[in-house]
């Protein structure tokens, strides 16, 4: 029964928090300019973003399980999120507290069906590592175990004690936040909420799973079998469950270690060409990529090499969260790719629709034409060169992309959530490597060999295509006799449906006018006093939700 309470708790906490921040949100950026208050909305925005980024970081790290992968994608977003948010947040990763030792060891003997002092000679009681669904200890393979896998030091992954309630309850949340989301127009135009979340579900199910991933593990590692850039630890499968994972330990040098780098001799400006050229591989070529490529599940490990060749590796671990790029979408990015390395401002757009991120009604002429202009402005510039350049060219540029962007219909489509995350994350790490990396030099070459091996499919996209309209061909006869039917038998009906909601809809504004006048005049006075008055400001400004909600709840009663 507790549980039962506390999981209701949770609940609650996670809606209450979503609810006052979306009520907050919608007052502010929705509201308030309508009416022509445009600039307290600005005033206060910065100050509301860091309260917000504040307040769920408090909340994460209280609640742990999902709350805490949230906040992480949200620090990740520099692209869509303002600074205040995404700097605010970036810490989470590393502020988990680990769980006690003995919970650790009760769960992992329950899940092996053995003793750990039986399955393992030690096993360090200090965690090497401490997220938000699991923990990580250093360990050593009993003899016999050790022998049959051929390996000796190995890391135990443990799934926190009931995180799989705890899921199912930050689901269920997300899952009614979703919903609100989808009935904000705002947002439903651009993103299906709902279809979002469940795509969240899915991959954090299968992240829980260890089964699922140890397979990621030894897939990943068939994909780079015979790549002397790219090593994967080896599954002990003898002591792998659902909740329990034992990995051979490839602990080495993070990829983000300068000083241990160059004590190993080690360039980091060498590293990030080739950790950006193994990332690509993964999203155009494989299909299968790593979705957490952050700088912890990424080693730079030294290898025996011969003079003038690389005398290291990168090693990838923890492939809870992995993504799966389909064929048609891989086809788009490609596109995509080769336009961003040719600047080509129209083939970069296509691309995007190809893609799936902007719908196929959408009218992309200005968004071209921004395009255009970014890549004659700023095309080839590295992060270094753009560090240079005056942050009001960048304010400039972004106001016209921001205005062209609002007018398009964009969505997201499935599976894009962990691409972006895998591209931002993989950009973040090059930066941090190098500061003055160029991702062209990196994109070019790459971009080049796709284009080699397009020129290849052409043949076979011809001959597909000529199938595809030869089909049309056959079956259209048939369509046509068909609808001919329809004609003569007069089942084909024609509305004006949209004609009767617009006089419907002007009916209702009638009715509703009174209130709405009385609602903007007590909102304006409050907003007006509340400097000087705060007090009697915030009176007014709450006693106009009441006409508010007469001329909403009228307006439903005569739909």
């Amino acid at each position: 029964m507790p549980g039962a309470v506390n999981a209701r708790a949770r609940y609650r906490r996670i809606l209450r928090f979503a609810a006052w921040n979306l009520a907050v949100t919608w007052w502010y950026e929705l509201l308030l300019p309508r009416i022509g208050l445009t600039r307290i909305a600005e005033r206060t925005r910065s100050k509301r973003m860091q309260r917000f980024a504040r307040r769920f970081h408090v909340l994460a790290v209280e609640l742990g399980g999902l709350m805490i992968k949230v906040g992480q994608f949200m620090s990740s977003r520099l692209d869509v999120l303002p600074p205040e948010i995404t700097k605010e947040l970036e810490g989470l990763q590393d502020e988990v507290p680990a769980v006690p030792f003995p919970q650790i060891r009760a769960l992992a003997e329950e899940e092996l069906g053995v003793p750990l002092s039986y399955a393992f000679a030690e096993v360090d009681e200090t965690p090497v590592a401490a997220a938000s669904l699991g923990q990580a200890h250093r360990a050593r393979l009993a003899p016999l175990a050790a022998a049959d896998a051929g390996l000796d030091g190995v890391v135990l992954k443990v799934q926190r004690p009931g995180i799989d309630e705890i899921i199912e309850v930050d689901l269920a949340a997300l899952r009614r936040v979703g919903g609100w989301l989808s009935h904000v127009r705002l947002v439903s135009d651009r993103v299906d909420m709902p279809s979002l979340v469940e795509e969240f579900a899915q991959t954090s199910l299968e992240e829980i799973d260890y089964l699922h991933e140890a397979a990621s593990s030894e897939r990943f590692a068939a994909d780079f079998e015979g790549d002397d850039r790219v090593s994967v630890p080896a599954v002990v499968w003898e002591r792998t469950t659902r909740r329990v994972l034992t990995l051979e330990d490839v602990t080495a040098i993070k990829i983000t270690d300068a000083e241990a780098l160059a004590a190993a001799g080690i360039d980091p400006k060498e590293v990030a060409p080739v950790f950006a050229a193994v990332m690509f591989d993964q999203l155009f070529t494989n299909g299968f990529f790593h979705a957490d490529p952050h700088p912890g599940n990424i080693f730079v490990t030294p290898v025996t090499a011969a003079p003038g060749e690389r005398s290291w590796k990168l090693t990838f671990i923890d492939f809870g969260m992995m993504g799966e790029v389909p064929a048609n979408t891989r086809s788009g990015l490609r596109k995509l790719l080769i336009a961003a390395a040719s600047r080509d401002g129209k083939g970069l757009v296509d691309a995007i629709r190809d893609v799936g991120v902007l719908l196929p009604s959408a009218d992309t002429r200005e968004l071209e034409k921004a395009m255009t202009q970014l890549f004659a402005r700023f095309g080839g510039m590295g992060f270094a060169e753009l560090r240079e350049v005056d942050p009001k060219e960048f304010r400039a540029f972004g106001d016209q992309f921001g205005d062209v962007v609002r007018t398009l219909p964009v969505q997201l489509p499935e599976n894009f959530l962990l691409i972006i995350r895998a591209m931002s994350l993989t950009s973040g790490v090059c930066s941090a490597l190098d500061p003055a990396f160029n991702l062209w030099d990196s994109v070019e070459p790459y971009a080049q060999q796709l284009i080699r091996d397009e020129r290849g499919n052409v043949v076979q996209d011809i001959a597909k295509q000529a199938l595809e309209t030869a089909g049309v061909a056959v079956r259209l006869p048939k369509r046509l006799d068909a609808l001919v039917s329809r004609f003569d038998e007069g089942t084909v009906a024609v509305t004006t449906p949209a004609v009767e909601r617009r006089i419907a809809r002007l009916e209702r504004t009638a009715r509703r006018v009174v209130s709405a006048i009385l609602f903007g005049a007590l909102l304006i006075a409050g907003a007006v006093l509340h400097s000087s008055d705060a007090v009697f400001g915030t009176v007014l400004m709450i006693v106009s939700v009441l006409p508010l909600l007469h001329a909403l709840l009228s307006g439903r009663r005569g739909r």
